[in-house]
């Protein structure tokens, strides 16, 4: 259990960075969706880990990295199963199924599920009013997808959820570790970690059809690939663990409206005023969760 309290300092740092995080990541159901379309699922899954996990081996060797002690293993593999496998993969599936608009919905859990996961695995005890807040924020933000009358799909609704509680636990997981090993090795080492798996079923279900993918599909998986998959969690990372798992967490509340916003750019989704409204309700309970910070 944590018992000591936060600067002033770090919790504003941690705002900062975890909200840089945010911004990163609003784009990954867009731009995965753009992937999808002309990719397989699982290549895209295997793709953007693979960048990624070249990417973070190059810049650990530069550095020069000490390796994970033993007791650090097990909390990065399950960085590893949530967020470099579980989420990408579960929500790629998913987008067969579903609309972005629809799929960007389902981050609105994302806070309540990183929270609850930060209780168990992190130690933190949030305020009681906290919770009340989070539970607002999510109960907001899917209001508004049903209030839309989104057609959905069971199967890729099931995806969806599966993900967004996978990624929840690696994002909990990962910003505990943070804390002694560092933000960016967190997921560098995660995604290293992967590499075993991904170098082989890259080469195993790389399309056949290659040369018909356009620039908006390529684009799409540079996006997922630098962004979501690892400069995003830079910056995620760094402000979960400076600012408190449970507390920071609840900016994931204001995900889905910047996807929104971006699916609406590039793929021509409308955005109603309605969702404007939402918007200011859940900056408000985000504001409230983090007065309530313990």
């Amino acid at each position: 259990m944590i018992t000591h309290k936060l600067s002033k300092d770090q919790t504003l740092n941690g705002w900062i960075n975890g909200f840089i995080g945010v911004l990163l990541f609003s784009g990954s159901l867009p731009a995965t969706k753009l992937a999808v379309t002309e990719m397989n699922p699982i290549f895209v899954t295997i793709a953007r880990a693979g960048i990624a996990g070249v990417l973070a081996l190059f810049v650990l060797l530069i550095y020069k990295e000490k390796r994970p002690a033993k007791d650090q293993i097990f909390s990065l593999v399950l960085v590893s199963i949530g967020c470099v496998i579980g989420f990408p993969l579960l929500s790629s599936l998913a987008l067969q199924y579903l609309t972005s608009a629809h799929s960007i919905v389902f981050l609105g859990m994302l806070p309540l599920m990183t929270a609850i996961f930060g209780v168990f695995r992190g130690g933190e005890r949030p305020h009681p009013v906290f919770w009340f807040f989070s539970i607002i924020g999510s109960l907001l933000v899917i209001g508004f997808a049903v209030s839309q009358g989104i057609s959905a799909s069971p199967i890729g609704d099931i995806l969806m959820l599966l993900g967004v509680i996978l990624c929840g636990l690696g994002y909990a997981e990962g910003a505990k570790l943070s804390k002694t090993l560092g933000g960016w090795q967190v997921i560098s080492w995660a995604l290293v970690l992967a590499l075993p798996l991904m170098m082989p079923l890259f080469f195993i279900y790389f399309p056949k059809n290659i040369e018909t993918v356009s620039f908006q599909g390529w684009f799409g998986l540079g996006y997922i690939a630098l962004f979501s998959m690892f400069i995003g969690f830079i910056f995620w990372y760094k402000g979960l663990a400076q600012g408190g798992i449970t507390t920071v967490g609840q900016l994931q509340l204001l995900q889905p409206f910047f996807g929104l916003a971006l699916a609406a750019y590039f793929l021509n989704e409308q955005v109603s005023l309605g969702m404007l409204g939402i918007t200011v309700g859940v900056i408000l309970c985000v504001a409230g969760t983090k007065k309530f910070t313990k």
